[in-house]
C-alpha cells in the first residue's frame, strides 16, 4: 500500500504561523474580500486591534511558497489549497480567523463557506470597496512609496484586469468601504463575534 505523503506546502505554512489567538468553542471566521487597492489588509488589521483573530493573509503566504511568484493559475491554486487546509486546520482548534484574500469568485467562496460550515465557525463576509479613484491613488502610491506590512504586488494594471471578474456575494454579508470610517463595520463584526 503506497503511503500518503504529507502536504509539505501546509507544513510549510504551519511552521511559519506567529502567535495564535486562544482557541474558543465557536470561532470567528471573518472572510475579506475586494479588489487590489481597497484597504482590504487595512481593514483586517484594524478589526484585529478590536478583537483577537488570526490574519490569514494570501499575499503572506504566497511568499512563503513561491518567494520569486509567478501569480500562474497553477500557482494560485497551490496556494489557495495549502491555504484552505490551514484555515479549516486552524479554525478546528477553535482559532478565530480573518481572511485578507481577494476572494472575488462566488465559486472560489464556496470552498469557504463549506470549510466554515465544516469547522462550526461563526463566519462574516466583508465586502471592501472604495471608489477606482481611491483604488488609483493607492496603488500608484505603492510604486513610490514603502508601505511597512503590505507584502501585494498588485498595481493599477492587475486591478483593471481583475475589475470585470468581481462576482456578488451571494450570502448575506457586510459592504465597507476603507475611504470613509470603517468604525461602524468594525463594530458590528465584533458585536456578533462576542454573541
Amino acid at each position: 500500500m503506497e503511503s500518503i505523503k504529507p502536504n509539505h506546502d501546509l507544513l510549510k505554512l504551519k511552521e511559519c504561523l506567529g502567535t495564535l489567538p486562544e482557541a474558543v468553542a465557536k470561532p470567528g471566521f471573518v472572510v475579506v474580500s475586494g479588489l487590489p487597492g481597497t484597504g482590504k489588509t487595512f481593514f483586517c488589521r484594524k478589526l484585529v486591534e478590536n478583537f483577537d483573530l488570526y490574519i490569514v493573509e494570501s499575499d503572506t503566504l504566497r511568499k512563503i511558497l513561491f518567494p520569486d511568484p509567478a501569480y500562474t493559475s497553477a500557482e494560485s491554486a497551490r496556494l489557495f489549497t495549502a491555504i484552505h487546509s490551514l484555515i479549516e486546520w486552524l479554525l478546528k482548534k477553535g482559532v478565530p480567523i480573518c481572511f485578507d484574500a481577494t476572494n472575488l469568485s462566488e465559486r472560489n467562496r464556496e470552498f469557504l463557506y463549506r470549510i466554515g460550515d465544516r469547522a462550526g465557525a461563526i463566519m462574516i463576509l466583508v465586502s471592501v470597496e472604495v471608489p477606482s479613484a481611491v483604488a488609483y491613488q493607492r496603488l500608484q502610491s505603492r510604486k513610490t512609496t514603502a508601505m511597512p506590512g503590505n507584502k501585494s504586488d498588485a498595481g493599477w494594471e492587475i486591478y483593471r484586469k481583475m475589475r470585470p471578474k468581481v462576482e456578488k456575494i451571494l450570502r448575506n454579508h457586510l459592504v465597507v468601504d476603507t475611504s470613509r470610517d470603517i468604525s461602524p463595520v468594525i463594530d458590528k463584526i465584533v458585536r456578533v463575534l462576542n454573541r
